[in-house]
């Protein structure tokens, strides 16, 4: 019998290729976890609609288990989902997208333990391959946007670029990570292999927040094939 899982879900490319992994490894996914502050109707990883994520999950056919937190609850209540997830769900683990920060790893194990469940990392890689992995998400079918940058050490005409061939390119004349594993980038994954219907996105907007810059769309909705 499959094992039942968990995934901590951003709405990104890295999430998306730890589901993919996950499943070509024989896991069941059974639901895409995804923490929001209360009362913003936004993910806390990317600032993200939840409307959005939603879709997301209705394209992929796995429900999206939303966890209101404050910065200082945060902890707690993750654990305390993921205790309301194996008591209704039967999940054995949480999975996460993180490639190599150990202080991730260290608190997703932490939250796993807390839980009594198993905690998993089908992408875990060292930092030299980050180019590597980047390369594999362009090569994967799966299609994603740039939706946030650092503007410390990205400039806004970043936002809106496709995860593609030239990206791949070009990100490898930057000095950050390839895969923006330190939030250099955020991306929202609208299609591929596993997606029964692409997200349609428009009228994109640029943010302006306090350290980064992110576009926004006025405009979101799954598209039938």
């Amino acid at each position: 019998m499959k094992k039942r899982i968990a995934l901590s879900w951003s709405g990104g490319k890295d999430c998306c290729m730890a589901l993919d992994t996950l499943i070509s490894q024989g896991f069941e996914v059974v639901s895409l976890v995804t923490t929001v502050p209360k009362e913003l109707g936004r993910t806390f990883g990317h600032g993200e609609r939840t409307e959005m994520i939603k879709l997301q999950g209705e394209s992929l056919n796995i429900p999206v288990h939303f966890i209101e937190c404050t910065y200082e609850n945060y902890t707690s209540q993750f654990v305390n989902a993921i205790e309301h997830l194996k008591n209704q769900l039967n999940i054995t683990g949480i999975a996460y997208g993180d490639l190599y920060l150990n202080e991730h790893r260290e608190w997703g194990e932490k939250v796993a333990a807390a839980a009594n469940v198993d905690s998993l990392y089908p992408l875990w890689m060292k930092k030299e391959e980050a180019l590597q992995s980047l390369g594999k998400f362009v090569q994967s079918g799966y299609e994603a946007i740039v939706i946030r940058v650092r503007e410390d050490v990205l400039e806004d005409k970043w936002l809106g670029r496709i995860v593609d061939e030239t990206f791949l390119k070009d990100v490898q004349q930057t000095t950050i990570c390839p895969m923006g594993e330190a939030g250099e980038y955020h991306t929202f994954v609208y299609d591929g292999p596993l997606f029964s219907k692409r997200i349609q996105l428009e009228q994109g907007e640029l943010i302006q927040l306090e350290t980064t810059k992110k576009l926004e769309f006025k405009s979101y909705s799954i598209i039938e094939r």
